[in-house]
């Protein structure tokens, strides 16, 4: 009988805070995922940048309350549990990460699937910013255990 591999988690080193602006969004590109972070003011939220409508950028939507609202069509999407207020379906949601701020850093805690697209026991990452209008230079960011 095979054994089902445990997944292994680990908290990654992302922007400074004061990178992503009261009430905005930015677009970090972790491995071959693209994650939207979000500034509450009393907090930072993370979700999959990708709307699970028509794919549309969250970082780039209008934030309303614990919210973003998507700039392609209007999809609302909840930032606390990633679920769409347009639909009920699971094909509305999009996937949520924990995040924690230390010393004025933003750190995402990441699968090595989520960091890599699949495990291959690398310790660091590679992550870009991408700006609304653009990508910004590359970053490099340790990963903190």
């Amino acid at each position: 009988m095979k054994e089902a591999k445990a997944e292994s988690k680990r908290w990654t080193r992302i922007a400074h805070c004061r990178d992503i602006p009261l009430r905005e969004g930015r677009a970090v590109k972790v491995g071959q995922r693209e994650i939207a972070i979000f500034n509450l003011g009393d907090r930072f939220l993370a979700v999959d940048n990708r709307c699970p409508h028509k794919g549309g950028p969250l970082a780039d939507g209008i934030v309303s309350g614990a919210s973003v609202v998507c700039p392609l069509h209007a999809w609302k999407i909840s930032l606390e549990t990633g679920e769409g207020a347009n639909s009920a379906s699971a094909s509305s949601c999009v996937e949520t990460f924990h995040t924690r701020v230390e010393q004025g850093v933003i750190f995402l805690e990441l699968s090595d699937d989520s960091r890599n697209g699949q495990d291959s026991g690398r310790e660091e990452v590679s992550l870009i910013c991408v700006e609304p209008r653009g990508i910004a230079v590359a970053s490099e960011s340790p990963t903190a255990t």
